[in-house]
């Protein structure tokens, strides 16, 4: 097996004189299962179609879309795999410096908003093909969404696009029965039925059992009408239990989403990572200095998919849904096998895992009959009485892997839940203690994301105390192993629910456990997440409530300065983050003090109040622009929310 092809000369060398899909996408060519169009048009190829790909094309130069011609089905479009507008800023919305999914690193090879860019460069040439996007930029802008980057409510990407259909979350069913459909001599605009879908449409009729969302004008004008739109929508992500979604737009105009895909059985997951993949960048990259993000994932397994933890700040539930979906044992370690025979290959397997490494089966058996549940969580506030906490299975697994010949070491380096480890009834800990003995590399990261209650909360994280009784654990086991391992935990500054207060809290935990952070995580409003809805709305979705949310630049420099309160850069920011939370008692000479005066007469200023506002050096009873909008509207009791002056 080759790479597919990616210019004419490359069709003619595989006897294609036209093909069936020209796949358009962000990122370089690199074709291997952690790159979502390596997957797709491979499993479009093992399906009988052929398909070409444009990598990166030059946006402003409309000739760079016709290199292979006009495909026999439809274009599909993918503008990477991150969000192109991630992929370029930083939360403080400065530029990236690198773009590790393009030649050498180097920036500036994809447009903003890729998908919509590059769907209309092809509309511009080709007018009534079908054109089909996919991938995360797709899927989470698949209804009307809150944009950080231009601090705009922007409709449906299918609608700006100017795209025909949607195929949402990891996409493999669904592009395989658009692809039958399209063969079979259907028009794009009669495929409408196939789950996994978005749709457009002027007839309602199309739409089987709706639940009608609040409008795109409605919205817009009301915030809470769109926290509330977005309530249903996670209430709905489910395959088994998940509602058709309509939502309404100017002019008659309906975008229909379609219930998700089912999951995959174990034997559909196989064959998906089975196919013949060259497991590395196309050639042509070569002499660029390759593609970097290559070296992550390389040596790397996806043993699942799914994640059932449902962060509020992950669009991962949103995307792939909370459904586990699993390899077998015998398909992951047949790919160790090509790994370790790879030339560069030194011994080590650098993760075996998904979103969640831990979670390799469904959270438990209802789900597969009846779907997930739509008002409660699997982990969150606690572990529900229903959880199936056990790591057996992931647990051979991982030994399987520590056998085979020429590895050294299994890291497990994806995300593991804590709180998951914590509630497993094995009373030996096995997993937790073999997790300490073979699978770490020194330093165990993991996400706590806060130490204060109230804002894991809003998190959906775990309460403190459970991470507490898991460091513990933790350092027993190492203890008792004869090693001496730390952990990295990942921290979160400015996360809606986090006052001045809260986020000086975060500082006395880092002083106590005598870590100094190199870099911190402000909270990033990325599309469709519910911390995000919270930023945009000033409440919470899931229940109506108002949450103070820091959205100043100046306080947000504040709470990331508290986690570095070491740096003398930060000496300024940390002092005044104090005093507005009039905690001047940690600016002294004693040990528990976070800095030293550098002046003795006495702070003088008025900090009183609740929320931080720039222009008065004050806080004021709620953040200037989430809090002040209430807006006109109603809650989901049906009492009158308060109204406000203001204004994701």
């Amino acid at each position: 097996m080759s790479f597919l092809p990616i210019s004419k000369q490359d069709m003619e060398a595989q006897g294609i004189e036209q093909l069936d899909f020209v796949y358009v996408i962000g990122d370089a060519y690199v074709d291997h299962p952690s790159f979502g169009h390596a997957i797709i048009s491979r499993v479009l190829q093992a399906h009988g179609y052929t398909v070409g790909i444009i990598a990166q094309p030059d946006w402003k130069d409309e000739e760079s879309i016709n290199i292979l011609g006009e495909p026999r089905l439809a274009f599909l479009v993918m503008g990477g795999n991150m969000d192109s507008m991630v992929n370029h800023y930083y939360v403080s919305k400065k530029h990236r410096d690198t773009d590790a999914y393009t030649p050498g690193g180097e920036i500036g090879k994809r447009p903003d908003h890729a998908t919509v860019v590059y769907c209309n460069l092809i509309r511009r040439t080709y007018k009534t093909k079908p054109i089909l996007i996919g991938g995360i930029e797709a899927s989470l802008r698949r209804m009307a969404h809150y944009d950080y980057w231009s601090n705009s409510f922007k409709r449906s990407i299918l609608l700006d696009s100017q795209a025909n259909m949607i195929t949402y979350g990891m996409g493999e069913k669904s592009i395989v029965q658009v692809a039958d459909a399209l063969a079979s001599g259907m028009d794009i605009s009669d495929i409408t039925y196939i789950p996994g879908t978005v749709f457009k449409t002027k007839n309602l009729d199309l739409a089987y059992d709706p639940i009608v969302l609040p409008s795109y004008d409605e919205m817009k004008e009301n915030k809470l009408r769109y926290a509330d739109s977005f309530r249903v929508q996670s209430e709905n992500t489910d395959p088994f239990n998940g509602k058709t979604l309509v939502e309404p737009y100017p002019n008659g105009v309906y975008v229909v989403q379609n219930p998700p895909q089912e999951p995959m059985t174990q034997q559909e997951m196989d064959d998906v990572y089975d196919l013949p993949y060259e497991r590395t960048y196309h050639p042509s990259y070569e002499s660029k200095g390759g593609i970097p993000a290559i070296q992550e994932i390389q040596f790397s397994l996806i043993s699942c998919r799914g994640c059932f933890g449902a962060c509020s700040f992950c669009a991962l539930t949103f995307h792939q849904g909370r459904i586990i979906q699993t390899r077998s044992h015998q398909s992951i370690i047949e790919e160790a096998k090509k790994i370790i025979e790879m030339p560069n290959f030194k011994g080590y397997i650098h993760d075996v895992g998904g979103p969640t490494a831990n979670f390799y089966h469904p959270a438990c058996k209802k789900q597969l009959k009846y779907g997930v549940c739509k008002h409660k969580q699997c982990l969150w506030p606690k572990p529900c009485e229903n959880l199936d906490t056990d790591h057996s299975e992931y647990l051979k697994l991982l030994r399987k892997l520590r056998e085979l010949p020429k590895v050294k070491k299994v890291f497990v380096r994806s995300g593991i839940r804590f709180d998951y480890i914590m509630a497993d009834k094995d009373k030996n800990s096995t997993f937790f203690k073999e997790l300490v003995d073979y699978h770490i590399s020194g330093q165990l990261k993991v996400a706590p994301e806060h130490i204060s209650d109230v804002v894991l909360s809003y998190m959906g994280k775990p309460q403190n105390c459970v991470y507490e009784k898991f460091i513990e654990k933790y350092y027993k086991l190492n203890e008792k192993a004869g090693k001496k391992q730390f952990v990295v935990p990942y921290l979160m500054s400015s996360h809606p629910g986090s006052t001045m207060k809260e986020a000086v809290k975060l500082a006395e935990y880092l002083r106590d456990i005598g870590y100094n952070p190199q870099q911190v995580q402000d909270f990033y409003p990325t599309p469709s997440t519910m911390s995000t809805v919270m930023y945009y709305t000033g409440v919470d979705p899931r229940t109506m409530k108002e949450v103070y949310t820091p959205k100043n630049p100046h306080e947000k420099a504040m709470q990331r300065a508290l986690m570095q309160y070491r740096n003398p850069a930060n000496y300024e920011l940390v002092k005044e983050a104090l005093h507005i939370a009039g905690r001047e008692d940690l600016i002294g000479f004693d040990k528990k003090c976070l800095i030293k005066p550098r002046q003795f007469k006495k702070e003088k200023g008025n900090y009183q109040g609740k929320n931080f506002d720039k222009k008065k050096k004050t806080q004021s009873g709620r953040n200037t622009k989430a809090g002040n909008d209430r807006n006109k509207g109603r809650n989901r009791s049906g009492k009158k929310s308060a109204r406000g002056k203001g204004k994701r």
